[in-house]
């Protein structure tokens, strides 16, 4: 059974930073892309972030190109979002997800002062 488990998530101050972590389990996950999504409250959900497999390739939505860094740890089974320089419209419920269809239940992040 595939569980992805968000994690990290919190309330920072504009300009903070923030780690959120996804641990999958249930799968082969050093042969599957990943990918995170965020829903802001009122609007659809986006694309953050991907990568590929091996970690090699990764692509990010303009909106967050230059402060969100996606990576991943084969030998943890967790893929990571760093999250800097955090502005009001980040704030959002992140998702972790895979290729197949599998979701997290997501880490609600809300930047604010």
């Amino acid at each position: 059974q595939v569980q992805l488990v968000e994690s990290g998530g919190g309330l920072v101050q504009p300009g903070g930073t923030l780690r959120l972590s996804c641990a999958a389990s249930g799968f082969t996950f050093s042969l599957r892309a990943m990918m995170w999504y965020r829903q802001a409250p009122g609007k659809e959900r986006e694309l953050v972030a991907s990568i590929t497999s091996s970690g090699g390739v990764t692509n990010y939505a303009g909106s967050v190109k230059g402060r969100f860094t996606i990576s991943r740890d084969n030998t943890k089974n967790t893929v990571y979002l760093q999250m800097n320089s955090l502005k009001p419209e980040d704030t959002a419920v992140y998702y972790c997800t895979d290729p197949f269809g599998n979701w997290g239940r997501g880490t609600q992040v809300t930047v604010s002062s």
